[in-house]
């Protein structure tokens, strides 16, 4: 398949490179709307208890728990004229939407319940709403609503919050960090590949794939966002990986194919070899990082399913494009991808002379490696060590969903989240809401019930169509219309408790532990939503990390023969994390470096950010194991295959992808980092923790600890059983060694 990919390339790159061309002005014009149809939430299953609940409410009472929460502060006091007339107004508008439901005023409520309404300085007081629609409609029309009646008037000023507004302003915020994540990468990007290549023509070349396989997974995604549901967040995954992969990739190929030329082979040769060796090698890397990322598609959310989605397509676009567009490109150049030599001109300034080439065994990464595996033992325990003492803090880790702390103060939803958390005795934004579907029985049986749910911890007013009940005491109030009908019965219950918090936990745990009449009540709200997003993550977590150990563990086999190799890789592949996973629950749970970053720390880590990075970090691993494997492999089939040449397999792999995994990590590095200047704070901790990982994996790992672990177990790293190795003799993935001359088909 590699040869024919080559063939392509090298007799038709005009033609290679006008249809790729042509295919990426369709993929701009196409994907340029793809922010407009994709979606914000994402972060609970579909058949969740809570999910259940939100759609009986909308269904049978048109309403369900706040979602829009306009808080309304006068200077004068939320009791004065000025704040009474604003206050009517919203309500009086909110009412002309026919997708708005649920209505509660400060001052529409009976003075013996409007204080949950109102902040202990009675400065603010807040309407709230149920705007509906799904995890795209409802944030647009609470955007909507927002910027109508947000705004001063006589002094009375109107901010508006709530999950709406939360994720509305999340997506406007995330299409601006995008924009300037890309304007910090690019540049920082190609002046590291110019160092790297010294050619501007050669360092050009990596960067062109790379927003190739961003613009192409764009509309990727477009067409997919037709079919199913895309979270908006998964544009942050394709813009950093398209970049981060396409370059990896790329400069593989072109250091290969550079490497061949400075060997004496001509262009041709030298582009059908870098496909054969470094081609393969890309091949199989783009297959582990497409397979970890597809273990995302288990969970039923779909905020998750949307980055196996993206990830596999662009990894798939940028394998693609490195091993056909890109050897199309380095055939019309031949030597001319040498040219523009900045070097050159640079050393000659300094009166430096040029470098000639290096001997493997002369390098600096051969004599580092060889100090690694004189005292193997010795550094293998201390980087363990190391590892191990910085992932500590990951033992304490919480988990929870994002909230509107997750914006920047300056963000309204997130000043009125504040305010509400702080001044008020309820926060209305963690509204619990319950509903008995099928019920058949009488008004004394909701009273009751209602009655023990205020009596758990926490709760500060149950309102039911029985009345509302406080402490387990019945409040006089008028009656409450539409709290029941014939076949269902609905609860607001407030509350003082966060939602996200263990006291959160424990109190939607004591609610739907409370006997319901006719033996169901379900639940929803911010509690009960995390409490499911959390279960139906916990009940897939061993499936994905099984199906991403079980495919790379057979891939690995198929490429290296061994059985010993692959779980070494397993376990380093995880033990890379640990810094990382570590370095996350100090920074954003605990909330150190809070001040320098710019986030606020929560108390817990959103729960499907450690899962992502997992599986984007374990893929991303394999890619450098693979690329060294594949040099270290190569020096071992053509070796006498004793211990010795083990060591010295090692040290030569290393010493000839050494300074490209360093480039290479770097590069990489840059991508992700860019994304920290991201104002939403989980997209901030995905960034850095990837960041981290990637230098740690290449660095510590690939450099140190996988060469003193392969110098321990000396040839027992090639070990396969016998029938495995018959096996690996008839479906195994083989190639000649790189010196050896093939012979070109024509």
């Amino acid at each position: 398949m590699l040869n024919r990919i080559a063939s392509l390339a090298i007799h038709r790159p005009k033609w290679v490179l006008a249809a790729a061309l042509l295919i990426a002005v369709l993929s701009i014009v196409f994907g340029s709307s793809v922010a407009a149809h994709l979606k914000a939430g994402g972060f609970v299953a579909p058949d969740a208890e809570s999910t259940q609940a939100t759609d009986l409410l909308a269904e049978k009472f048109h309403g369900g728990e706040p979602n829009l929460i306009l808080m309304v502060t006068a200077p004068d006091g939320v009791d004065s004229q000025a704040a009474r007339d604003v206050g009517n107004r919203i309500a009086a508008e909110l009412a002309t939407e026919s997708d708005v439901s649920a209505i509660q005023s400060y001052w529409a409520l009976p003075d013996n319940v409007k204080s949950a309404l109102r902040s202990e300085d009675g400065k603010s007081a807040v309407v709230a709403a149920r705007v509906a629609g799904d995890d795209t409609v409802a944030p647009q029309r609470g955007g909507e609503i927002a910027e109508k009646l947000s705004g001063t008037t006589d002094g009375v000023e109107v901010r508006a919050g709530g999950f709406t507004v939360v994720f509305n302003q999340i997506n406007s915020q995330i299409t601006k960090d995008l924009a300037i994540a890309e304007a910090i990468a690019i540049p920082l990007t190609l002046l590291l590949l110019i160092w790297v290549f010294g050619s501007v023509v050669a360092a050009a070349l990596p960067l062109m794939i790379g927003l190739f396989a961003i613009v192409t997974t764009l509309a990727s995604l477009r067409i997919i966002a037709e079919l199913t549901d895309v979270s908006v967040f998964a544009l942050n995954m394709v813009t950093a990986m398209g970049l981060a992969l396409a370059i990896d990739y790329s400069l593989f190929i072109v250091s290969r194919y550079r490497e061949e030329l400075a060997r004496g082979l001509e262009p041709e040769q030298a582009v059908r070899r870098a496909v054969q060796t470094a081609g393969r090698t890309v091949v199989f890397s783009a297959l582990t990082v497409a397979l970890s990322l597809a273990a995302l598609a288990v969970f039923p959310l779909y905020f998750l399913k949307s980055f196996a989605y993206a990830g596999l397509a662009v990894v798939g676009t940028a394998a693609v494009a490195s091993i056909l567009i890109l050897p199309a490109a380095l055939i019309l150049l031949g030597q001319r991808v040498n040219s523009l030599d900045v070097r050159v001109p640079v050393k000659r300034l300094f009166g430096r002379a040029q470098k000639e080439s290096v001997v493997p065994e002369e390098s600096f990464w051969y004599r580092f490696v060889t100090g690694v595996t004189h005292r193997a033992a010795i550094v293998g325990v201390a980087v363990i060590v190391v590892l191990l003492l910085l992932g500590a803090p990951f033992l304490s880790v919480k988990f929870g969903l994002p909230d509107d702390r997750v914006n920047q103060p300056s963000a309204s939803s997130r000043q009125v989240g504040d305010e509400l958390r702080a001044d008020f005795p309820a926060n209305i934004g963690a509204t619990i809401a319950a509903i008995l579907p099928d019920f058949h029985g009488d008004k004394a049986e909701l009273g009751d019930y209602a009655k023990q749910l205020s009596k758990v911890d926490g709760v500060t007013n149950v309102v039911s169509a029985a009345g509302v009940y406080v402490n387990g005491n019945l409040v006089p109030t008028p009656p409450i219309p539409g709290f029941a009908v014939d076949d269902a019965a609905q609860f607001t219950i407030s509350t003082k408790v966060a939602p996200f918090s263990s006291a959160g936990e424990a109190q939607i745990d004591a609610l739907r532990a409370t006997p319901a009449p006719g033996g169901t009540a379900l639940f929803t709200g911010a509690a009960a939503i995390n409490q499911d997003g959390l279960d139906a993550i916990g009940e897939k977590l061993l499936l994905a990390f099984g199906l991403i150990a079980l495919t790379t563990f057979i891939l690995l086999f198929l490429f290296t023969g061994s059985v010993v190799l692959p779980l070494k890789a397993l376990v380093l592949n995880t033990l890379s994390l640990t810094a990382a996973f570590g370095a996350m629950v100090w920074i954003f749970q605990e909330g150190h470096l809070s001040g320098l970053l710019g986030f606020t720390a929560t108390g817990y880590l959103v729960a499907t950010m450690p899962i992502l990075m997992f599986c984007v970090a374990f893929g991303m691993s394999m890619d450098y194991e693979v690329f060294l494997l594949s040099r270290v492999r190569e020096e071992w089939l053509a070796s006498g295959k004793t211990a010795a040449d083990n060591t010295h397999a090692v040290a030569i792999g290393v010493a000839r992808t050494g300074r490209i995994i360093t480039a290479a990590a770097a590069l990489m590095a840059i991508v992700f980092f860019a994304m920290v200047s991201s104002k939403i704070s989980f997209i901030q901790m995905f960034g850095l923790g990837l960041t981290l990982t990637v230098l740690a994996d290449a660095t510590l790992i690939r450099m140190v600890l996988v060469p003193a672990l392969m110098q321990l177990m000396g040839r027992a790293n090639w070990w396969a059983p016998k029938p495995l190795v018959a096996l690996h003799s008839r479906i195994g993935l083989h190639e000649e060694p790189a010196h050896v001359e093939e012979k070109l088909q024509t």
